[in-house]
């Protein structure tokens, strides 16, 4: 099996004399006051689960924006730490944007433009032009700083997601001896759906400096083929997946994205999440009660709203649980500044208060939100607690919510509600999938996962967790350095983990 170890020493004897640089938008730790005491968390996310142990295992440096509002208190004069900040092996360096930045890249274009194109969450995109030229010098930013930290040397730079489309340009423009290689996250869409982008011209082209571009799924790729075919004057060679434009080659693969199942496996297993399993079960008078767990950002595209429906819906149908059942969705506030995000979070207190009233009792409601940065101690604690979880998600690139439920349950344990229109379902088969808009069929699973065997759960927990064993973040990584660097991937000892 992949594990840190192992890639330490792949990274170490594949990249040679090129130095590691890392490019996202969230930061893996930010630092904040707690009273007149600086303190840091791990923010929520998928894509800072996946690429911290990776760099703790490869060293180098991690690009961010700066979000904390004691981040500019704790780096050197460069903008620069040491992580993870109890025993420092990489560099963060923060790129700090005024809130005009922030407003215009982050806010308006990826996130209000960008994201609700990509998910086809039937929320209307906005495209300004004044946000994408700001898009765009915000990107400056971080060529710049990245090729501060490079110099002469010979570089990789592995660049994260939709929030930095023309970034290997502009790098390959201000650095001689760089490999890029960039991982889209979240979905790609069909062409139609892409059509509607002003500056798609632009940021394909883009997008086509990277030496690898990679997506989760198979199906994700073939949608930026296809679209690349319709917009741009391009070679595609589709038997090997390769583009080529401009005198330049671009590798497009599909690679899911995994976790690190080990560590919160033991983290699970830890005495100081067993003693918060046992507090929130007593806190939240959780004994003895069915508990279904969602685990999200406050986000359209997560189907919450969709979730609530089918709670509401399954007490209707199932009136023997009343008093017994605990639907508990944890969830930090995201991106507020959008009107979406905004609406969003008033539906669902609005949603929550209407179900708690209709149903609740002495001592009892079916519906418990606790919205906040929670650790990841305490998302473990409650994948323990969790008779079952739901990821009902509209549509998403991955998903490692579900992933990390699974890795959670060294009990065997548990059942996994799953939405098809995750990328995880194809590697989850045993989970029980759903279309999150039909909320009748949504009920009905809450209650078969609710009602499923000792033995049921087991089996398909076992077959479960072999798939998010092996389909781990670091066989994620190399199987990407692979194609980066040009080496034959191998298979280890596949029939072990049952495929």
């Amino acid at each position: 099996m992949w594990t840190r170890e192992r890639l330490s020493k792949l990274v170490k004897s594949k990249l040679g004399d090129r130095f590691l640089v890392v490019v996202s938008n969230r930061e893996p730790y930010v630092h904040m006051f707690d009273g007149d005491e600086i303190k840091y968390y791990v923010p929520p996310g998928g894509l800072v689960t996946a690429l911290e142990p990776i760099m703790e295992a490869s060293g180098g440096y991690w690009v961010a924006q700066a979000s904390g509002e004691a981040d500019n208190l704790v780096v050197d004069e460069k903008n620069e730490i040491g992580c993870p900040p109890e025993g420092p092996n990489f560099t963060l360096k923060r790129v700090f944007l005024t809130k005009e930045e922030e407003t215009g890249f982050y806010y308006n274009f990826a996130n209000g433009g960008i994201w609700p194109l990509c998910h086809v969450a039937y929320v209307r995109p906005k495209f300004d032009g004044k946000d994408y030229e700001i898009y765009k010098k915000v990107q400056e930013k971080y060529a710049d700083a990245v090729a501060e930290i490079i110099g002469d040397r010979p570089a990789f730079v592995f660049i994260q997601d939709y929030h930095f489309a023309n970034l290997a340009r502009l790098l390959k423009e201000r650095v001689r001896n760089v490999v890029t290689a960039q991982f889209w996250h979240i979905p790609w869409p069909n062409s139609e759906v892409v059509r509607i982008l002003p500056f798609k011209e632009e940021i394909l082209s883009d997008l086509l400096y990277n030496d690898v571009l990679a997506f989760q799924v198979q199906y994700h790729l073939m949608n930026f083929l296809d679209t690349v075919n319709r917009f741009l004057e391009a070679r595609i060679e589709y038997d090997v997946s390769r583009i080529n434009k401009g005198g330049r080659s671009t590798l497009v693969r599909a690679f899911p994205i995994g976790i690190d199942s080990e560590h919160v496996s033991r983290l699970s297993a830890s005495p100081q999440v067993d003693s918060m399993r046992k507090d929130i079960i007593k806190k939240y008078r959780l004994k003895d009660k069915v508990v279904a767990l969602g685990v999200d950002r406050i986000d359209y595209t997560k189907g919450i709203v969709e979730r609530f429906r089918a709670v509401d819906r399954f007490l209707e149908k199932n009136p023997q649980y009343l008093g017994k059942f605990v639907f508990v969705q944890l969830g930090a506030l995201s991106r507020m500044q959008i009107p979406a995000y905004r609406e969003l979070n008033d539906m669902l207190n609005e949603m929550m208060v209407g179900i708690n009233d209709k149903y609740q009792s002495s001592g009892w409601k079916p519906i418990i939100m606790a919205r906040a940065n929670h650790t990841k101690e305490a998302v473990t604690a409650w994948n323990g607690i969790a008779n079952l979880s739901m990821v009902t998600s509209l549509h998403d690139g991955m998903n490692l919510v579900a992933k990390e439920f699974v890795a959670a349950r060294n009990d065997l344990k548990g059942a996994l509600v799953l939405s098809e229109f995750t990328g995880a379902s194809r590697e989850l088969t045993d989970a029980v999938q759903v279309n999150p808009y039909y909320t009748d069929g949504l009920a009905d699973a809450i209650k078969f996962a609710a009602e499923m065997s000792p033995e049921e759960q087991q089996r398909r927990m076992i077959k479960m967790r072999e798939a998010v064993e092996y389909q781990n973040v670091y066989r994620w990584a190399a199987k990407l350095l692979s194609e980066i660097f040009n080496f034959e991937f191998v298979e280890y000892d596949s029939e072990a983990v049952g495929k």
